[in-house]
Protein backbone atom coordinates (compact mmCIF):
# COMPACT_ATOMS: atom_id res chain seq x y z
CA UNK A 1 0.00 0.00 0.00
CA UNK A 2 1.50 3.06 -0.94
CA UNK A 3 1.12 5.91 1.41
CA UNK A 4 1.48 9.65 -0.45
CA UNK A 5 3.14 12.87 0.38
CA UNK A 6 2.62 15.84 -1.55
CA UNK A 7 5.71 16.80 -3.50
CA UNK A 8 4.17 19.86 -5.67
CA UNK A 9 0.66 20.84 -5.15
CA UNK A 10 -1.99 21.45 -7.71
CA UNK A 11 -1.76 24.83 -7.46
CA UNK A 12 1.72 25.15 -8.05
CA UNK A 13 1.65 23.28 -11.10
CA UNK A 14 -0.98 25.42 -12.44
CA UNK A 15 0.60 28.45 -11.37
CA UNK A 16 3.88 26.79 -13.14
CA UNK A 17 2.02 25.33 -16.31
CA UNK A 18 0.70 28.61 -17.04
CA UNK A 19 4.16 30.53 -17.12
CA UNK A 20 5.56 28.08 -19.09
CA UNK A 21 2.18 28.20 -21.56
CA UNK A 22 2.88 32.17 -21.65
CA UNK A 23 6.62 31.81 -21.94
CA UNK A 24 6.21 29.49 -25.00
CA UNK A 25 3.94 31.78 -26.57
CA UNK A 26 5.92 34.38 -26.37
CA UNK A 27 9.16 32.52 -27.79
CA UNK A 28 7.13 31.40 -30.77
CA UNK A 29 5.00 33.97 -31.65
CA UNK A 30 3.86 34.32 -35.08
CA UNK A 31 4.35 31.24 -35.99
CA UNK A 32 2.47 27.71 -35.56
CA UNK A 33 3.27 24.73 -33.97
CA UNK A 34 3.13 20.89 -33.22
CA UNK A 35 2.52 20.08 -29.38
CA UNK A 36 4.01 16.62 -28.92
CA UNK A 37 2.78 14.72 -26.64
CA UNK A 38 4.06 11.65 -25.22
CA UNK A 39 1.68 9.87 -23.97
CA UNK A 40 0.72 7.91 -21.50
CA UNK A 41 1.81 10.18 -18.83
CA UNK A 42 2.35 13.94 -21.06
CA UNK A 43 -1.62 14.08 -21.09
CA UNK A 44 -2.57 15.74 -18.17
CA UNK A 45 0.42 18.37 -18.04
CA UNK A 46 0.29 18.78 -22.48
CA UNK A 47 -3.92 18.79 -22.21
CA UNK A 48 -3.10 22.26 -18.88
CA UNK A 49 -0.17 23.34 -21.32
CA UNK A 50 -1.58 24.55 -24.18
CA UNK A 51 -4.66 26.28 -22.87
CA UNK A 52 -2.14 28.86 -21.93
CA UNK A 53 -0.45 28.69 -25.56
CA UNK A 54 -1.98 31.37 -27.75
CA UNK A 55 -0.97 30.96 -30.79
CA UNK A 56 -1.74 28.46 -33.81
CA UNK A 57 -0.97 25.31 -33.20
CA UNK A 58 -1.68 21.40 -33.77
CA UNK A 59 -1.60 18.25 -31.49
CA UNK A 60 0.13 15.09 -31.93
CA UNK A 61 0.90 11.84 -29.92
CA UNK A 62 3.07 9.26 -29.43
CA UNK A 63 3.22 6.52 -27.31
CA UNK A 64 6.69 4.55 -26.16
CA UNK A 65 7.67 2.49 -23.79
CA UNK A 66 10.91 2.05 -21.87
CA UNK A 67 9.46 1.05 -18.34
CA UNK A 68 7.31 -1.13 -18.18
CA UNK A 69 6.47 -2.18 -14.89
CA UNK A 70 9.60 -0.97 -13.40
CA UNK A 71 10.59 2.22 -11.21
CA UNK A 72 13.82 2.97 -13.50
CA UNK A 73 13.62 2.92 -17.20
CA UNK A 74 15.10 -0.39 -19.17
CA UNK A 75 16.57 1.51 -22.05
CA UNK A 76 15.22 0.23 -24.54
CA UNK A 77 12.86 2.57 -26.05
CA UNK A 78 9.65 0.96 -28.51
CA UNK A 79 7.68 3.25 -30.33
CA UNK A 80 4.04 1.74 -30.08
CA UNK A 81 2.35 4.33 -31.93
CA UNK A 82 3.86 6.88 -34.30
CA UNK A 83 2.90 10.72 -35.45
CA UNK A 84 -0.40 10.60 -37.53
CA UNK A 85 0.71 13.55 -40.07
CA UNK A 86 4.45 14.39 -41.57
CA UNK A 87 6.22 16.69 -39.71
CA UNK A 88 8.40 18.19 -42.40
CA UNK A 89 8.93 22.26 -42.31
CA UNK A 90 6.85 22.78 -38.71
CA UNK A 91 7.99 23.92 -35.48
CA UNK A 92 7.63 20.73 -32.77
CA UNK A 93 7.33 21.13 -29.02
CA UNK A 94 7.77 17.44 -27.59
CA UNK A 95 5.49 17.60 -24.29
CA UNK A 96 6.80 14.83 -22.08
CA UNK A 97 6.04 14.46 -18.31
CA UNK A 98 9.50 13.78 -16.97
CA UNK A 99 12.99 13.42 -18.30
CA UNK A 100 15.06 10.68 -16.20
CA UNK A 101 18.36 9.79 -17.82
CA UNK A 102 16.98 11.28 -21.12
CA UNK A 103 17.59 8.17 -23.29
CA UNK A 104 13.49 7.90 -23.98
CA UNK A 105 13.91 11.85 -25.27
CA UNK A 106 17.48 11.05 -27.31
CA UNK A 107 15.98 8.83 -29.35
CA UNK A 108 12.46 10.16 -30.05
CA UNK A 109 14.36 13.40 -31.03
CA UNK A 110 16.72 12.09 -33.54
CA UNK A 111 14.12 9.55 -35.17
CA UNK A 112 12.23 13.22 -35.67
CA UNK A 113 15.15 14.92 -36.73
CA UNK A 114 14.91 12.26 -39.92
CA UNK A 115 11.93 13.85 -40.87
CA UNK A 116 13.00 17.24 -41.28
CA UNK A 117 10.79 19.37 -39.54
CA UNK A 118 12.30 23.02 -39.13
CA UNK A 119 12.67 23.05 -35.39
CA UNK A 120 12.36 20.74 -32.57
CA UNK A 121 12.40 21.86 -28.56
CA UNK A 122 11.54 19.69 -25.58
CA UNK A 123 9.19 20.86 -22.50
CA UNK A 124 8.76 18.83 -19.68
CA UNK A 125 7.06 19.29 -16.81
CA UNK A 126 9.87 17.70 -14.06
CA UNK A 127 13.09 17.33 -14.94
CA UNK A 128 15.92 14.99 -12.76
CA UNK A 129 18.93 16.47 -14.29
CA UNK A 130 21.38 14.93 -11.73
CA UNK A 131 20.00 11.41 -13.25
CA UNK A 132 20.63 12.76 -17.30
CA UNK A 133 22.97 10.13 -18.50
CA UNK A 134 22.03 10.98 -22.55
CA UNK A 135 23.03 14.62 -23.28
CA UNK A 136 19.25 16.38 -24.44
CA UNK A 137 18.45 20.38 -24.67
CA UNK A 138 15.09 20.75 -22.28
CA UNK A 139 14.21 24.45 -23.41
CA UNK A 140 11.08 24.52 -21.35
CA UNK A 141 11.15 22.75 -17.59
CA UNK A 142 8.51 23.00 -15.15
CA UNK A 143 10.36 21.80 -11.91
CA UNK A 144 13.44 20.27 -11.28
CA UNK A 145 13.49 17.20 -8.65
CA UNK A 146 15.51 14.62 -6.89
CA UNK A 147 15.88 11.07 -7.24
CA UNK A 148 12.78 9.84 -6.50
CA UNK A 149 9.97 8.01 -8.05
CA UNK A 150 6.75 10.32 -8.24
CA UNK A 151 3.15 9.44 -9.06
CA UNK A 152 0.26 11.40 -10.12
CA UNK A 153 -0.68 14.25 -13.00
CA UNK A 154 -0.02 11.69 -15.64
CA UNK A 155 2.81 10.15 -13.85
CA UNK A 156 2.00 6.72 -13.16
CA UNK A 157 2.78 2.97 -11.08
CA UNK A 158 1.67 0.16 -12.88
CA UNK A 159 -1.12 2.22 -14.85
CA UNK A 160 -2.33 3.86 -11.27
CA UNK A 161 -2.28 6.82 -9.82
CA UNK A 162 -2.49 9.00 -12.71
CA UNK A 163 -5.57 10.70 -11.96
CA UNK A 164 -4.12 12.61 -8.61
CA UNK A 165 -4.12 16.39 -9.60
CA UNK A 166 -0.71 16.82 -7.56
CA UNK A 167 2.74 15.37 -7.72
CA UNK A 168 3.53 12.61 -5.08
CA UNK A 169 6.30 10.38 -3.59
CA UNK A 170 5.73 7.35 -1.65
CA UNK A 171 6.65 7.25 1.42
CA UNK A 172 5.35 3.77 2.36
Amino acid sequence: MLKLETLISEEELQKRVKELGEQITKDYENQEIIVLCILKGGVMFMTDLVKHIKIPMKMEFMVVSSYGDEYKSSGVVKILKDLDEPIEGKHILIVEDIIDSGRTLRYIKNILKERAPESIKICTLLDKAEQREANVDVEYAGFTIGDEFVIGYGLDYRQYYRNIPYIAVNRG
